[in-house]
């Protein structure tokens, strides 16, 4: 028999899969606890159906990074930190500031978690920063941090 799996079955399948299975296993375990439905032809429509909004929404993710990707590319951020006499920072620019900066600058809400700093920044000057925006694609830009 062939069912819809509704979740992950062990040894089956993952959810969203068309499997062949037993017909006593059908009946006695996956109706039953509704891990699956029968296969028929309307519920196949409806796996297409939702497969197709899910890509649909995949490539609009996609689009929408690439756009703010290449937006971020001329980007340049003056972060003002206090300072020593010698270019030193009283404390760190982080990722939090720097993501609130760039929301600020670009309108578009940028997660701190995305944007990747080996550490934080520590002394003046002008560091070139990546964000990862979605899965295969990043963003460049400049912060500038000044006295």
């Amino acid at each position: 028999m062939k069912v819809i799996l509704l979740q992950d079955v062990k040894g089956q399948g993952k959810k969203d899969q068309i499997v062949e299975v037993s017909d006593g296993f059908a009946r006695n375990f996956l109706f039953p606890q509704k891990k699956a439905i029968p296969a028929d032809a309307q519920a196949q429509n409806q796996l297409k159906g939702k497969r197709e909004a899910e890509q649909h929404r995949i490539d609009e993710e996609r689009k929408a990074a690439r756009e703010l990707s290449e937006k971020l590319s001329g980007v340049v951020l003056h972060i003002k930190a206090p300072s020593g006499g010698d270019g030193r920072l009283y404390g760190a620019v982080t990722n939090k500031e720097i993501a609130a900066a760039l929301t600020e600058k670009v309108g578009q809400s940028i997660d701190k978690r995305k944007i990747s700093l080996d550490s934080p920044i520590k002394a003046h000057g002008t560091y070139q920063i990546t964000v990862k925006l979605y899965e295969g694609i990043e963003g460049k830009f400049t912060v500038s941090v000044e006295g």
